[in-house]
């Protein structure tokens, strides 16, 4: 059977991974296939439309089932293959237009002519199942399947939380920062937000002990399991609990009464994927705000998978859900170390709200001074700079960076981040994570920050902001400029800029506009 490359499939070795062996033939695995949407002109119009400014009614999950899911045909043409391969059919998911399938590590390299070899990571000294190369598929596939994803299992990002080592004088609860910023006065009631996570867990016993220290009720927090993943408490506070706890407890504490739905997804690209579209096309939990506190420099993914996560994100804005993503916090160069500038993915999708990080400082009840994060390398700094894979939106034309060089770089691609918030860890947030009472900071914290302030304007206003980012750069005024500072390569300025984008939140002006 004649075959053809599967476009942006391409992998490369982890740098400074090594093959220790082939991978054990006998392995089972599960593999995620994507494959083509219907309607895709009348979507990318509508998109086009509200990139436009233009009011668009947002459409209900139904609809878009019906209208932009998977060609029931699609779905046979997978099925058939599947079957003569040897494969299960494990699930089929029409909006997400997502097949699941399972085999041997055998049957996965023939079907898709590729080779499987176990790896190991010589930093963390953990091994995985990679593969080199591109993947191939059926020429009858062709234009019918737009990605193949979990064949290769390595760990695809990280938590964008940083824990404060040292003792320092100023720290704040989620409320008093939500009040720094003037969030208006509501409860989320009526709203879920949904937190993707991909590893650890929570304890409600910690949840309930933190919520009534600050004379809140816990809100109703929901896991929901994906790919197998479940909510799986390490009890490391410096492991993923970090960022499970961080998202539920600032996002639950200055929206009390929205609900919170986690959603446990392995930490690959088919988890990762399958998590955010899981949320995205929920029809239990509805969320109308989406958190993703996840991330890897845009160099470290796949075009595949990068774009299929973008098209998961288009149908978030169509069905009228918010997505907060956190910059990274690694500054410009986002912890690659080959004296360039990065990004971090999925920030850098021109379908989210990337949000990047502040060192807030405040007196009595007001901001005293605000400027860029950063600790130094080795402290952290707000994530921000220019994609390399995704153009330049609408809403970003004829800006510039700032670099600390003092030379301006029109952007041509897509400028990350576009909002702010606190994240240094010495102006950081309190929190309680598996029993102990402690500091957070990072780029984490500012995503669900902004999640929470979504959740309130939707709830006082009765309807979802959906993609706000058109708006927001229309009204930069409503944002608090960051003007003092830098991540490394690029310095805040006047306007917007590749450190803290166009501010932090000025929330009742914020909720006004939105």
């Amino acid at each position: 059977m004649s075959k053809i490359l599967l476009k942006g499939s391409e992998r490369s070795v982890v740098p400074g991974a090594q093959v220790v062996a082939p991978a054990n033939p006998a392995e089972r695995l599960q593999v995620s296939v994507l494959v083509r949407r219907r309607g895709l002109q009348a979507l990318k119009s509508r998109l086009a439309e509200g990139l436009a400014g233009k009011k668009t009614p947002h459409l209900s999950r139904e609809q878009f089932a019906r209208e932009h899911g998977a060609d029931p045909a699609d779905f046979a043409k997978v099925r058939v293959f599947a079957e003569a391969r040897g494969l299960r059919v494990l699930e089929e998911h029409g909006a997400r237009r997502t097949v699941i399938l399972s085999g041997t590590v055998a049957q996965f390299s023939d079907a898709f002519g590729v080779q499987l070899h176990q790896m190991r990571m010589s930093d963390v000294g953990g091994t995985y199942r990679g593969r080199t190369g591109g993947i191939y598929l059926p020429t009858e596939w062709d234009g019918v399947v737009e990605a193949v994803l979990g064949l290769d299992n390595r760990p695809q990002a990280k938590p964008r939380f940083r824990r404060r080592r040292h003792a320092a004088p100023v720290s704040y609860t989620p409320p008093q920062v939500a009040a720094f910023y003037g969030y208006p006065n509501a409860t989320g009631a009526g709203q879920c937000i949904g937190l993707i996570e991909l590893g650890g867990g929570y304890q409600p016993a910690d949840l309930s002990t933190y919520f009534s220290g600050l004379d809140l009720s816990a809100p109703q927090v929901t896991a929901v399991s994906v790919d197998g993943a479940t909510n799986s408490p390490t009890g490391d506070a410096d492991g993923p609990d970090g960022e499970v706890m961080l998202d539920i407890e600032v996002a639950g504490s200055i929206a009390p009464q929205a609900q919170i739905a986690v959603y446990f997804s392995p930490n690959t690209d088919a988890g990762f994927l399958d998590g955010i579209t899981t949320a995205i096309h929920d029809t239990t939990n509805v969320p109308s705000v989406l958190s993703i506190s996840w991330g890897g420099p845009e160099s470290t993914w796949t075009a595949q998978a990068m774009t299929a996560m973008d098209e998961a994100f288009q149908a978030a804005a169509t069905l009228g859900i918010t997505v907060c993503v956190a910059s990274g916090d690694s500054g410009s160069s986002d912890g690659v170390s080959d004296d360039a500038n990065h990004v971090d993915f999925p920030a850098s999708s021109p379908n989210v709200l990337a949000c990047g990080g502040t060192s807030l400082v405040a007196s009595g009840s007001g901001i005293s001074s605000e400027s860029v994060w950063n600790d130094g390398a080795s402290g952290g700094a707000s994530g921000g700079g220019i994609s390399s894979f995704f153009p330049l939106p609408a809403w970003q034309e004829g800006l510039s960076a700032l670099t600390t060089a003092g030379s301006t770089v029109a952007l041509t691609m897509r400028g990350v981040p576009d909002v702010s918030g606190d994240a240094d860890p010495k102006t950081g947030y309190d929190v309680r994570v598996d029993g102990t009472d402690t500091v957070y900071g990072g780029t984490s914290a500012v995503a669900p920050l902004w999640a929470a302030l979504i959740a309130l304007i939707n709830s006082s206003t009765g309807r979802a902001a959906g993609f706000v980012n058109p708006t927001l750069y229309q009204q930069p005024q409503d944002l608090r400029d960051i003007t003092q500072g830098n991540n490394g390569a690029f310095a805040a300025q006047t306007g917007w800029d590749a450190c803290t984008g166009l501010g932090s939140p000025n929330g009742v002006p914020l909720a006004g506009v939105l």
